[in-house]
């Protein structure tokens, strides 16, 4: 895995880089609250690369006790985990307000996601979890990605691609349901041009081997939502669900995949329907967020799949309207954390 050193058996698992996210946002108090209920909620040594000081200023202003010690090496956070928070200083340019987000510090925000991938890539740590960045700040500031994912994805092509094309792929899982958008930040109106074969296709396949490897399913269903109300209603809808969805689902099952649709999606969500398949590729981004931040708002996971390396993700954003008043709900980042663990726990066991 580009260079990723595999778990040694009897040796402590390397620990999960956590990036800072947006430092006016909640990303620092949802750190703070992760590490004070790691017993609680069993979880895995994990550091921070975030300012030192706006950590400490915002466990300050939100009145929590969370001892913070600066390492400069992933191989301390063991032996540290249990008494303090680790922090791998990431200096800001500019003081941080709450809930006012400051492009000044856009670089330190690009910095600790390079440097918790590089972390990965160097075999020093397991995985990444991402707290939310405020992508509008970034954009000021020549942030030339739609968004985490597609910045990931540039990382790992750098990183670890070589001439191997990676092509990262949404998840967002929690216990009741794992949904992938086809298509994701793009306008309503440009949806059905880019619902093409070859992307239901890549997407299905990256889909498939991700819950065969990360999530232990051995014979992994997926469900394939139609772009149209009632998935075209036989073309009297729409064509696009005969002459797209269906070829396309049609040439997975023929490469041996379970895969079924395309299906009306008013009726895939329900409990019953769930129970039939391990994951659902929805459309466009609402069809597929919606059901999930229904079902499980404060404990989805945004998962990454097909980088080489593990990446999970709160499934909220930086919640500047309520940042350092003590109420933002760490659930989802501990979720986070533990699914990331989780994951390196298989590839490790399938590994040795």
């Amino acid at each position: 895995m580009g260079g990723m050193a595999s778990e040694t058996r009897g040796a402590p698992p390397r620990p999960l880089a956590l990036t800072m996210g947006d430092p006016a946002g909640v990303g620092p108090e949802i750190a703070l609250k992760a590490w004070r209920g790691r017993m609680q909620h069993g979880l895995a040594p994990f550091a921070m690369i975030a300012s030192r000081t706006a950590l400490a200023e915002r466990a300050a202003l939100i009145s929590l006790d969370v001892p913070l010690e600066t390492i400069a090496d992933f191989t301390l956070v063991p032996d540290i985990f249990a008494d303090a928070l680790p922090v791998i200083d990431q200096p800001l340019a500019a003081p941080v307000v709450a809930g006012h987000p400051n492009s000044f510090n856009a670089a330190a925000v690009i910095a600790s996601i390079d440097r918790a991938v590089e972390a990965v890539a160097c075999g020093v740590a397991s995985a990444v979890v991402t707290c939310p960045i405020a992508k509008s700040v970034l954009y000021g500031t020549g942030f030339a990605y739609p968004g985490h994912t597609e910045y990931l994805g540039h990382l790992a092509q750098t990183r670890f691609g070589g001439t191997t094309r990676v092509t990262p792929v949404m998840m967002l899982a929690s216990d009741e349901l794992r949904v992938v958008p086809l298509t994701v930040h793009v306008p309503l109106a440009d949806v059905p041009r880019l619902v093409t074969h070859d992307l239901i296709v890549s997407t299905a396949r990256i889909t498939a081997a991700a819950l065969a490897r990360d999530f232990g399913c051995t014979r992994p269903r997926i469900a394939v939502a139609g772009l149209n109300p009632h998935a075209g209603e036989s073309g009297t809808i729409g064509r696009e669900d005969i002459e797209v969805v269906g070829p396309a689902v049609e040439a997975l099952r023929a490469e041996g995949l379970d895969v079924a649709g395309p299906l009306p999606a008013d009726t895939m969500f329900h409990a019953a329907a769930r129970a039939r398949y391990d994951a659902a590729i929805a459309m466009y981004h609402d069809q597929a967020l919606i059901p999930i931040k229904t079902l499980a708002f404060d404990r989805g996971v945004n998962v990454t799949l097909g980088l080489p390396f593990i990446r999970t993700s709160p499934d909220h954003g930086t919640a500047f309207d309520i940042a350092a008043r003590g109420i933002a709900d760490a659930s989802s980042l501990v979720a986070a954390l533990r699914m990331a663990a989780d994951m390196t726990r298989r590839r490790s066991d399938a590994s040795s």
